[in-house]
Parts: C-alpha cells; structure tokens; sequence
C-alpha cells in the first residue's frame, strides 16, 4: 500500500472532498501539521446514510459464510498493512510505535472473531402454549449502524465496532475523532482493498466546530437504526437525548471513575507494577486507566516512594515514533491542559 495519506471521506464507494473544505490534523508531540482532511457536513453524513441503506438491501441477504470471508479478508489486509497503518496512528495520536502495533493486530483480531462468531449466529425456538404451534425467533440485522469512534484507539474501536455491525449484516457510517481521521480513512482503504461492497463501509471525518452537527444528523436520520458511540459522559447524554424521535438502539460506552485501592495487606511490589501497567497505558488515555489511587496510610509512604521510583526508572517519554519511548505526548492541547489544572 502507498505510504500517502489518505484525506478525503469515503461515501458510497467514492472518495470525496468536503463541502466544509479541510481541517488540518496535528502532531501531538510537535504541534505540526501532518495533513489536512476533508471536513464533512450534514450533506455528506445524509448521503452516506443513503449509500449504506442502499448497500443494506444487498449485504444483508449474503449468507454468514459469504459475510464471514470478507471479515477474514480484512483482517488479512490489516495484517499484511499493519506496520503503514501503526505509523500513520503513531503520527497523528502519539502512542509508542510497539503500542501502535499491537491496536493493529488487536483490531484484527475482532474481525477474526466475528467472522466465526456470525456463523454461530442462532435463533430459536421457544415451547408454545398450544400444542398446535411452534414459536421460533430469527436474528436479523437492523439496517444502517452509525459507528463515532474515539481517538485514543483509532483503528482498535473501528475494528470492534465495524467488525461486528458487518457480521451481523448491517451497514456502517464511521465518524472518527477529529484527532485521528488518519487512521480511519486508511482502515477505509483496507476495507476497499479486501472487497467490501461500496457503501457497505462509509467514513466521514469531520472538524471539531461540525462536530455538534454530523452527530445530529446521525441521530435525526430514521435510516440509521442503531447508534454506537465510545466518549465521554456527557456527549453520551446529548445523543442519547436526540435518539429519541427515531427510536434507535444504542450501544454507549462512556467515561467513569476507575479506582485503584491497595489494601494494607498487599504485596507492595506487584501492587506498584499492578498500578504502573494500569496507570500508563497510552499515557492515561484509556476508559479503563486508574484515576483514582488509594492506599492504606499505614503502607502509604513506602508505596509512594517505589511508585515514584519505577515511574523514574520506567517511562520513556518523547515522540511515539522514537525508539525506546514507551510514553508518548497527551493527544492536544485541550487535554494537556485538563490534566495539567488542580482542581
């Protein structure tokens, strides 16, 4: 695969421009401009819904079997791309290279397992009251799936949420973060590569100010039956609250408070690598990162000293694609300064 960057949106089997023009995409280690991306609007979002619902009619009447041999003909191509695609994610999202490649190969791994999970996609059949009648239930898709991802795992969520949809015979609408559109337009390139029908597939990317109105245009339009979307709480909230109307299903996996507790009784040294491992995967920016730590005051001391220690003697922080960095850069700016208050 070319190393050029992908930059334009994928609707309906046709890579095209923006109406809102481009926004640029940065290096969160530098701040440099790395390329600029098609800017979607509403207009885009409704065609490709068009273009998945018209793909529906055709994807959902293939058999599990055809379904399940694109499944592992992406996660073949994933694979054979794996070292272009961790670069491209390194580049735009500042996670370590190794780390990059690994979501590669995680990513795969869900199109592996839906692909054999779709053939064991059963129905039912339930007992009757009446000896005269037999009730069986049948699984069937739901139609076009409106996938937003989030930018922490750019190619890792896509993988979970594509992988699925496409087993079960839906369609799909992927709004990326506007930090990563780079990976997702790329992952949308694989997917043209291993054979998947045009508009069974669609990315729009779009910038952070049409944010508020892509994600309305996915919840208002009736052709999308099923929103799924990984972020923060309250994003959740205001597209659970416009899902409404249309009566969607959703599927939201949204942000908590995951505490760390050591206990006076435990093994001070695996607890510091236990809180290490949980703590500073991708530089924090995990759903399931610890960002509360509590530790019994009799052992509190002696845990912040080796915490400290192997924080010193551990972290490698610097640009993801260095060597040896096992840190990378907090996604922009924004973040950085969430983190950096003390409030």
């Amino acid at each position: 695969m070319s190393d050029e960057l992908i930059t334009r949106a994928l609707v309906g089997g046709q890579w095209i421009n923006g109406r809102g023009g481009t926004f640029p995409v940065t290096d969160p280690a530098t701040g440099d401009e790395i390329a600029r991306v098609a800017d979607c609007t509403a207009g885009e979002v409704t065609s490709a819904i068009e273009a998945a619902a018209a793909a529906f009619e055709g994807w959902r009447l293939r058999s599990t079997k055809e379904r399940a041999a694109v499944l592992l003909k992406v996660r073949d191509c994933l694979l054979q791309e794996k070292d272009t695609i961790a670069t491209v994610l390194s580049r735009e999202n500042g996670k370590p290279l190794a780390e990059a490649t690994g979501e590669v190969g995680f990513a795969a791994s869900f199109f592996e397992w839906f692909a054999e999970e779709a053939r064991r996609h059963y129905g039912e059949t339930i007992p009757s009251p009446s000896p005269s009648k037999r009730l069986v239930t049948v699984r069937q898709p739901v139609g076009v799936a409106a996938l937003i991802t989030p930018w922490n795992f750019p190619i890792g969520m896509i993988g979970r949420k594509v992988a699925a949809a496409l087993a079960a015979g839906c369609t799909c609408v992927v709004k990326p973060a506007e930090d990563t559109p780079l990976t997702a337009l790329l992952f949308a390139k694989i997917c043209e590569r291993a054979g998947v029908p045009a508009g069974v597939v669609n990315v729009v990317p779009c910038s952070r100010e049409r944010v508020e109105e892509v994600g309305a245009a996915l919840c208002a339009s009736p052709r999308v039956q099923v929103l799924s979307f990984t972020g923060s709480t309250a994003v959740g909230q205001w597209l659970y609250s416009r899902c409404g109307p249309t009566v969607k299903k959703l599927a939201l996996e949204l942000g908590g408070d995951a505490p760390f507790i050591v206990f006076p009784s435990a093994d001070l040294t695996r607890a510091v690598e236990g809180a290490m491992a949980s703590k500073f995967r991708n530089t924090g920016q995990t759903c399931v990162t610890a960002n509360r730590i509590f530790v019994h005051e009799s052992i509190h001391d002696e845990f912040v000293s080796r915490f400290a220690s192997a924080m010193d003697a551990e972290l490698k922080v610097g640009r993801g694609l260095e060597k040896g960095i096992n840190q990378g850069p907090i996604i922009n700016q924004r973040q950085f300064d969430r983190v950096s208050r003390n409030d």
